[in-house]
């Protein structure tokens, strides 16, 4: 609904890019190569980050002493005011006065079926700006939360004509907050850096969180405290490659590219295990994950981070963390999308298998509301709205510092409750598989395989399946700590 996509899509790529680079920036002191003969080295922990003066400052209090519920109340109000006038050019929809805003309070919330991208990716993109105007004016994360809620409510009355869209409201004031959250989060992470300019630091931050880029420039001492990671356990890595179709079942979607170039970006934040660390606070724990294709552009962005939890362990060798988390994906290879914010019940952790082997991973199950339809199918609104339950399990076998094994599965059954054919579903699967080899220092190859599948039963239409499994080279540049292994048995830490 809001005629911004180029310009959204081209802030998110900036915006992804710097966060790739922001986060792989600093990095830890030169990984010496393998010598065969010696016994595996045992991975290290991550360095610890920084602040700005090297210190390491935790400015929650003095963060919360400066806050403004006015500030972001004010931003928001002006940013949709803008939105809508820019809009206004292109069309009446947004031709909004008192009388389609009488009329709208009144009716009630509908499905509407606005372009996939507008509605799965531009608006929890304009979510996450109403949740960053809010976190970097000093409110905490369900305030923020407050904002973006309303904030998206008073658009869907005031912003458009057209009656308010409960997909929305769900898209912006949910999935725009667990992706503001992350990006907050990330702008902050290279705020943190000590061995960047100011300079760069500043613009690089306000590129990934363009919110918190604005307060910090038009608010100055006010709101330039930064959100501290407290020295959190992350794994980066940037990917660039090429990638080609091995299996390919398209079904009714066109124009499918045999080749593509692939630029991957992936972050997990807040890994369990390191001493002293705690999930006090949303998002102390998160994964982010973007990737953009030469053949149709942002492929995947997806976030998912921990709301409510608490850490555990066993034994020595084992720790995790457990809870509730919130998740917005949103995933288009060549044949299908796929877009969902959900809440899902789930644990992380780490298992040390032996002194130089450790196993990571995820394990979620939950609910979401989902869109679900076909690329390059009949028209740009040729997708369903339903309920979908779903799963995630996540798993990386680290050995020593020298590889990794990565697989990742996720798996949606979305009923179609939006759209004519109520009794049809959809069934999705989405299997990433990815060998890394380090090389010399933080430089890595990785061969990477990627099953998509989707299978629809309609009574229209009958059953229908689409799929196909793509091989891949790829470049990777690590992180700061390597392939992520979190050591904490020599700390005494229980």
């Amino acid at each position: 609904m809001r005629n911004f996509i180029g310009l959204r899509i081209s802030t998110l790529g900036v915006a992804c890019a710097l966060a790739a680079g922001a986060a792989l920036a600093e990095q830890a002191d030169p990984v010496d190569p393998v010598d065969s003969s010696k016994s595996p080295p045992t991975p290290r922990p991550d360095v610890a980050l920084p602040s700005m003066g090297g210190s390491k400052n935790d400015f929650l209090a003095d963060i919360e002493a400066r806050k403004s519920y006015w500030i972001p109340a004010a931003e928001i109000i002006g940013f949709d005011v803008l939105l809508n006038l820019i809009n206004r050019q292109s069309s009446d929809e947004y031709s909004s006065n008192a009388s389609s805003i009488q009329d709208n309070l009144g009716s009630s919330w509908n499905t509407d079926s606005d372009p996939f991208a507008t509605n799965q990716l531009g608006h929890p993109y304009a979510g996450s700006i109403y949740h960053g105007f809010a976190r970097s004016a000093g409110l905490n994360f369900w305030e923020s939360l407050g904002y973006t809620v309303v904030g998206s409510a008073a658009w869907e009355i005031a912003g458009e004509t057209s009656p308010p869209s409960l997909n929305d409201q769900i898209s912006t004031g949910f999935g725009g907050s667990f992706l503001g959250e992350a990006l907050f989060r990330m702008s902050n992470l290279v705020l943190e850096k000590a061995n960047m300019s100011s300079g760069w630091r500043e613009v690089s931050a306000a590129l990934i969180s363009p919110p918190t880029g604005f307060n910090r420039l038009a608010f100055g001492d006010r709101f330039d405290l930064i959100y501290p990671s407290r020295d959190a356990e992350y794994y980066g890595r940037l990917s660039l490659g090429v990638s080609t179709i091995t299996e390919s079942k398209s079904g009714t979607s066109a124009n499918v590219t045999q080749n593509e170039g692939i630029v991957d970006f992936s972050l997990d934040y807040g890994l369990p295990g390191k001493p002293g660390y705690n999930y006090n606070h949303p998002f102390d724990l998160f994964a982010f994950k973007v990737t953009a294709s030469t053949a149709n552009g942002l492929e995947n962005l997806m976030t998912r981070g921990l709301l409510v939890g608490a850490d555990y362990e066993a034994g020595k060798n084992y720790r995790g963390v457990w809870g509730l988390y919130g998740s917005f994906d949103y995933i288009e290879p060549q044949i299908y999308r796929v877009s969902s914010t959900a809440l899902s019940l789930g644990t992380t952790a780490q298992w040390w298998l032996s002194n130089a082997i450790a196993l990571q991973g995820s394990a979620l199950a939950g609910v979401g509301y989902a869109a679900v339809g076909t690329v390059n199918g009949t028209t740009e609104n040729d997708y369903n709205y339903g309920v979908a339950p779903q799963a995630l399990m996540a798993l990386r076998l680290i050995f020593g510092d020298r590889v990794a094994l990565d697989t990742t599965t996720r798996g949606y059954f979305v009923k179609d409750v939006g759209g004519a054919d109520e009794a049809g579903h959809d069934n999705i699967y989405r299997t990433d598989v990815a060998f890394t080899v380090r090389v010399y220092r933080q430089h890595a190859v990785s061969v990477r395989y990627l099953l998509n599948r989707r299978d629809t039963s309609s009574p229209n239409f009958g059953d229908r399946s689409q799929s196909n499994a793509t091989v891949g080279l790829f470049y990777t540049f690590l992180g700061n700590d390597g392939f992520g292994a979190v050591e904490w048995r020599d700390s005494g830490a229980h």
